[in-house]
């Protein structure tokens, strides 16, 4: 993943707005270096300022005009997540865990729980693939996610959508991005019939927190072994 120059302005450029968590592969919608991005991919459904104001699904973000990523049934997804404390650096190269004095501060509030699902009608409906609970989300790891190996093809453009939602653990906020994808998939695919929580803001059920490991800014333990071969088995 290359990142142009000027991502040191836009990492700079977190640090006015409201910065918490977001992914950063796949790249999504309204996300670092995407020409929509600006500082606010990171903060919750919900929030609103003078200048752009969270909406679900996706964040209200409109598809990026960027080539989509690439995906096929049954490759496993490595996520990546994006603190504003990051460095420029750390964009182009997984940062590995370092001692609590030498991490860079991550908006993790507490962590909480992760889903991870597949929409192929730009944000309607989606299909649960992945879930980690209690230490997730923490750039500091990947975050592996199976795309199951059953799922049908979908090339439709501004359609197919790899998506990433968060209910947290220390406040009762709810994060959604999408990313654009294709999907290389099977002949009379089927995708998954389990949704996902969706909770936090009006219309829905609000004050939900999920369990998490109670690190406000510093990094976890990362994904739970247990978690990461559920995902891999698909047993979503």
């Amino acid at each position: 993943m290359k990142f142009a120059t000027a991502v040191v302005f836009l990492v700079a450029l977190v640090a006015s707005a409201s910065a918490h968590m977001a992914i950063l592969y796949p790249p999504p919608r309204g996300g670092i270096g995407t020409p929509q991005y600006n500082g606010r991919i990171h903060t919750f459904i919900g929030y609103k300022d003078s200048k752009w104001s969270m909406r679900f699904p996706c964040g209200g973000y409109a598809p990026s005009g960027r080539k989509p990523t690439a995906l096929r049934a049954g490759q496993t997804v490595n996520v990546r997540f994006f603190a504003s404390g990051m460095k420029a650096a750390d964009l182009n190269k997984q940062p590995k865990p370092v001692p609590a004095n030498r991490q860079f501060s991550q908006a993790r509030h507490g962590g909480g729980m992760c889903e991870f699902s597949l929409s192929y009608d730009n944000g309607k409906t989606f299909h649960l693939i992945g879930r980690y609970t209690r230490t997730c989300p923490d750039a500091y790891y990947e975050w592996p996610v199976k795309i199951p190996a059953n799922v049908p093809s979908c090339n439709k453009k501004n359609q197919c959508l790899f998506v990433w939602s968060w209910t947290a653990n220390q406040l009762p906020q709810y994060y959604h991005n999408c990313a654009d994808v294709t999907i290389d998939g099977v002949k009379n695919g089927k995708l998954p019939s389990k949704s996902i929580q969706i909770v936090d803001f009006p219309g829905r059920r609000t004050g939900v927190t999920e369990n998490g490991d109670g690190n406000k800014h510093k990094a976890s333990t990362g994904p739970n072994r247990k978690e990461i071969d559920n995902n891999m088995r698909g047993i979503y």
